[in-house]
């Protein structure tokens, strides 16, 4: 990047990006300028600036957020430019979606005025300003306020842990702010698209796929839906991930990309980290696969963490692998090696993991 570019910079960080040929998903650092996305493999936990991929020009170009092209990546922004190249990008929550697709939308907009960028949040703006979707998805799943879920039949397939249309509306009217069927349904889009619920029977999946604006939510006593995540894991016959149900049901309380050394083969890879709370565990997840399912993770009660040297390469880390690292000693002895891409973001990780041990 050239000296006059990196004092524009307005928002840089890890993103997966399709390919365009191989069509395979890698993380990249992301560098957001006034005219451009410019994109660099990552080398150490950050970009190094002498691996430039290749860049998007934003002129003209259009967004979509979120887009809805990959169920098991309900993360991803649409960037089409005006040669009609696709670009999809997938953040690490939904949080850092929505940064990343407001600070390009304010980029096309200003150096594209004729140019309306095509992002999607028209169902929010029809919502009261208090609602939040976090909150409602931690209620909604309270085993004492939430939901009811039971088990529903539709011709002849039996759907467990399952609600019907009418009853999330129901839910809805009587927990959140919303004052009508109306506002109920298009709060159920929202939770809908953003893949916190799902469409499970004949019914509900064919609105949600065909249905329009209003439609792909169905306020009916006979549309069955569930929650995505435990959906998935009843559905999964592998006895481990099923096990794993209690410890993936705790609420996110932080998640991001961050560079994790291998104990066997002992080289590095991105992986996206996420920390839960009761019960507290950080499992980490393999950003290149469509699966929701951790390839690691470990409970973070007695866990020791603790900031490593940034002068050369510490002892037990494999590589030349420096600065912004941090290391997690487990109850049964199992040693951490994990980079931040910043100093600051490595405080924020250590913090945060501190208060649940």
């Amino acid at each position: 990047m050239l000296q006059d570019e990196k004092s524009t910079v307005i928002k840089e960080g890890f993103l997966v990006k399709k390919g365009h040929v191989v069509q395979n998903w890698k993380v990249r650092w992301f560098v957001l300028l006034p005219d451009k996305l410019l994109y660099y493999r990552p080398e150490g936990g950050r970009k190094d600036s002498t691996t430039l991929k290749g860049q998007i020009p934003l002129e003209e170009c259009s967004i979509i957020c979120p887009c809805l092209e990959y169920e098991n990546r309900p993360l991803v922004i649409k960037l089409k430019c005006k040669t009609s190249t696709e670009h999809f990008l997938e953040a690490c929550s939904r949080e850092e979606r929505d940064q990343w697709a407001a600070e390009i939308t304010s980029v096309i907009s200003s150096i594209s005025p004729t140019q309306a960028p095509l992002l999607q949040t028209t169902k929010q703006s029809i919502l009261p300003s208090n609602i939040s979707l976090n909150h409602i998805i931690d209620t909604i799943r309270d085993s004492n306020k939430g939901i009811k879920t039971v088990s529903n039949m539709e011709q002849g397939t039996n759907y467990a842990e399952s609600f019907t249309g009418s009853a999330m509306v129901d839910w809805l009217l009587s927990t959140t702010s919303v004052t009508s069927r109306f506002e109920a349904v298009t709060l159920a889009c929202l939770l809908l698209e953003e893949n916190f619920i799902k469409a499970i029977g004949i019914k509900s999946t064919e609105a949600a796929r065909n249905g329009d604006l209003g439609g792909q939510f169905l306020d009916d006593s006979t549309a069955l839906y569930a929650f995505a995540e435990s959906y998935k894991n009843k559905n999964n016959s592998k006895p481990e991930l099923l096990l794993s149900a209690v410890e993936l049901g705790g609420k996110i309380v932080k998640q991001g990309y961050l560079l994790k050394q291998g104990h066997k083969r002992k080289n590095w890879k991105m992986r996206r980290f996420v920390l839960r709370t009761e019960p507290a565990y950080l499992h980490y997840y393999d950003p290149t696969k469509d699966t929701v399912h951790p390839v690691g993770g470990f409970p973070l009660r007695g866990c020791l963490i603790s900031a490593l040297e940034d002068n050369g390469v510490p002892s037990g880390v494999k590589g030349n692998v420096q600065g912004n690292l941090f290391k997690i000693i487990t109850q049964k002895d199992v040693h951490y090696y994990i980079q931040a891409s910043s100093k600051g973001e490595r405080t924020e990780w250590i913090e945060a993991i501190k208060q649940q041990t």
